[in-house]
């Protein structure tokens, strides 16, 4: 309809073009005011009138030629040229394009490549909430761009290099031993990396030791990388696990390691480009004039520092995925970090700088409390996770639900309830964490959703009759409660597409919640199995609808609708 309306309204605008008519046409928020408006306001400078003559002109303009099979009538109000569409002609419309499988998928992407980077946990490391986020938003991102027919390469960029590996394996050889980390795996190796920070307050010796570690192992000893990547094994066993419950995966788990030998050639690329600057006998790119800190390359020992290894991370995906896009997703303390490497890269000449996005997030909070390692509120991930399930599955018998597979539905509603209570909001926004709101069946919630979605496949079942077997008339579907329904699974495309622009699984969060809670007023307000054959019929097509498109909305954000609940 946006494309009708469009090439309508083109006609009638001098010097305005057709993206700039779909960018302004949006849908009023209340019924009586039509099904699609036209707002003047933006138009007055460059009409050199108001927006109401702009909007009575175009109405005057629009009437003596309307086709009233198409639009019945166009009124203004206030600045706003209002579109009524003939409602069965927009219902036949809707209905039939949302019955087709692709509905929503878009042909914007093909042949382009987007690398997204997300998850990235630190080796010998527990995987927490802050990483679990950037794992959500990554995960759903990649959902919706593969959507949209882009090429998505999945990296989880793991935290596997740097000196704080040479405070582990000075911390291993002094505190602990090969039988207690083969036993306690992760827990031991945080246990003895946390005595070394401790002992390091009282022997600043220590610091250096840890440093000559790290030497080592850049310079390949064989004892120190034999160590290392014990300690890398490790600990992707219990990332892999954590993986598995939220169902998702990676194209390459190619961490700061895999880039060693290419830091090098940045290095010298720096230095011919005049970028380099010594400094106390470090390597630094001065980015004084660009009003931020300086980009330390190399440290005074000659050790890599986390921006070189970023730039030779950058450089490496250019040429061997040849992206449209890289997007980084991490938290908001590391925006002026990225924006130092960024820059670095334009410096260096690289055009493409500009396709380089950093989406940050904002902090966990649970139960009011803000999360942090240092004050030693530590929640982890695969707690959390598994506490859900377990709450999930209280909540199953507690009900007496008679279900196929009580403990796969659980994990899906336990496991759906933490990413969408992360994704309803946007991401650079706080998430306070309550596990009464977050598993609440009635709030807005992805156990609500993921309930109403099991209803109208409950209705579906119950009905009896095949989807494929029935047509839908129009003219069953006039009511208020239908056609707000309808007018509402039209946005699912655009949803898609906002989501995508402007980074935010958000978007798709909320249109989910919003189509259930639209869902629930229809079955309550309109009978469906028990009215009359062919009225009947149309409101089975609009459930089987519903639920197919809450069901793909809640897969795009990484959460699996049961059959039952």
């Amino acid at each position: 309809m946006k494309n009708v309306l469009c090439n309508l309204l083109k006609d009638y605008l001098t010097g305005v073009n057709i993206d700039e008519i779909e960018n302004l046409l949006e849908i009023p928020p209340k019924n009586e005011l039509g099904d699609y408006s036209f707002p003047c306001f933006s138009l007055a400078k460059k009409l050199r009138k108001s927006p109401n003559i702009i909007a009575e002109g175009l109405k005057q303009d629009l009437e003596k030629s309307l086709d009233k099979t198409l639009i019945e009538k166009v009124d203004t109000a206030g600045g706003y040229l209002n579109f009524f569409i003939n409602k069965e002609y927009y219902i036949n419309k809707v209905l039939n394009d949302a019955l087709d499988d692709d509905y929503g998928k878009s042909d914007i992407g093909t042949g382009k490549t987007i690398c997204i980077d997300y998850s990235s946990p630190n080796i010998a490391k527990n995987f927490h909430v802050g990483h679990l986020r950037t794992t959500i938003i990554g995960n759903s991102l990649y959902k919706i761009y593969s959507k949209q027919g882009y090429n998505v390469v999945r990296i989880n960029h793991l935290g596997d290099w740097g000196t704080q590996f040479g405070k582990l394996i000075l911390a291993y050889k002094n505190w602990s031993s090969k039988e207690l980390v083969e036993k306690d795996g992760i827990a031991e190796l945080l246990r003895i990396y946390i005595m070394f920070h401790d002992e390091a307050e009282r022997n600043p010796n220590l610091m250096e030791e840890a440093r000559a570690w790290f030497v080592k192992m850049e310079s390949k000893d064989k004892e120190a990388l034999e160590l290392w990547k014990w300690f890398y094994d490790i600990s992707i066993i219990e990332f892999d696990r954590i993986y598995k419950l939220l169902d998702v995966d990676f194209d390459y788990y190619t961490g700061e390691s895999f880039y060693i030998d290419k830091l090098q050639a940045v290095v010298c690329e720096l230095e011919e480009k005049n970028l380099l600057v010594q400094s106390q006998g470090a390597k630094i790119v001065d980015l004084d004039k660009y009003c931020m800190p300086p980009c330390l390359i190399t440290k005074s020992d000659g050790s890599s520092i986390y921006a070189v290894r970023d730039i030779a991370t950058i450089l490496y995906r250019k040429n061997t995925f040849d992206f449209d896009k890289c997007i980084y997703v991490t938290g908001m303390e590391q925006m002026l970090y990225f924006s130092q490497v960024f820059k670095v890269i334009e410096l260096m000449g690289y055009g493409f700088y500009n396709n380089l996005i950093h989406i940050s997030y904002g902090l966990v909070n649970l139960e009011g409390a803000k999360l942090s390692t240092r004050s030693g509120n530590i929640v982890y991930a695969e707690d959390i996770l598994n506490e859900a399930i377990k709450r999930a599955s209280l909540t199953i018998k507690e009900k007496n639900l008679s279900l196929v597979d009580k403990e796969e539905v659980a994990k899906s509603v336990g496991v759906g309830a933490i990413i969408f209570n992360d994704l309803i909001n946007t991401m650079i926004k706080s998430v306070d964490f309550t596990w009464d709101r977050v598993l609440n069946y009635n709030g807005a919630t992805g156990p609500y959703v993921q309930y109403t979605c099991a209803r109208a496949k409950s209705i579906l079942r119950k009905s009896n009759i095949k989807i494929d077997d029935i047509n839908f008339n129009a003219k069953n579907l006039k009511d208020a409660s239908s056609y707000e329904l309808i007018k509402l699974i039209s946005q699912y495309p655009d949803v898609i597409n906002e989501s995508a622009n402007k980074y935010e699984p958000h978007f798709i969060a909320k249109f989910a919640l919003l189509l259930s809670q639209t869902f629930n007023k229809f079955y309550h307000e309109c009978s469906i199995i028990n009215s009359d054959d062919e009225v009947k019929n149309s409101r089975l097509i609009l459930t089987y609808i519903t639920q197919k498109i809450i069901s793909d909305a809640m897969n795009l954000l990484g959460i699996k609708c049961p059959e039952e609940m």
